[in-house]
């Protein structure tokens, strides 16, 4: 008389197949998350330099620049919001950054408005005038000098 295996060969056959199977559907899982999560990190740092740029162009009475620095420093899809409160401007930026998920990030900054930037911001008229008769916010002539934008 022959004694039968416990672990007979045959018995299992497939076995290793479906937990491998399901082991790496886990594996794709969770990449993907880890992936998403760092995909909306980054979304969220490139949006909150977008509001503070776009708030801080704003202030000076440039809203069109400000607008042209969301556009290359959002996420793609952005959406922002410029708020001119009395002497205050306020803006946000909303993005998806993984449109499969429900996902929203955001950021949003604050600024007063510097003394000369009018309210309207087109930097023409009632916008970042100055004393000078180009708009500019700097009197008569007068220019900034050094490379622009590093303070």
């Amino acid at each position: 008389m022959r004694c039968r295996r416990r672990s007979d060969p045959h018995g299992d056959a497939g076995a290793v197949t479906v937990e491998a199977a399901l082991a790496l559907g886990a594996l794709v899982l969770v990449t993907a998350a880890a992936v998403a999560a760092v995909a909306a990190v980054g979304a969220g740092v490139r949006c909150a330099d977008a509001a503070r740029e776009l708030v801080r162009q704003a202030a000076r009475g440039d809203v069109e620049r400000g607008r042209a620095a969301v556009a290359a420093l959002a996420p793609s899809g952005a959406e922002s919001e410029l708020r001119i409160e009395g002497d205050t401007v306020a803006a946000s930026v909303r993005a998806r950054p993984v449109r499969l998920l429900p996902v929203t990030v955001g950021a949003s900054a604050v600024a007063v408005l510097e003394p000369g930037a009018g309210a309207s911001g087109a930097g023409g008229p009632g916008g970042a005038a100055g004393d000078g008769p180009s708009g500019t916010g700097f009197p008569s002539g007068a220019r900034p000098t050094g490379p622009v934008g590093t303070r």
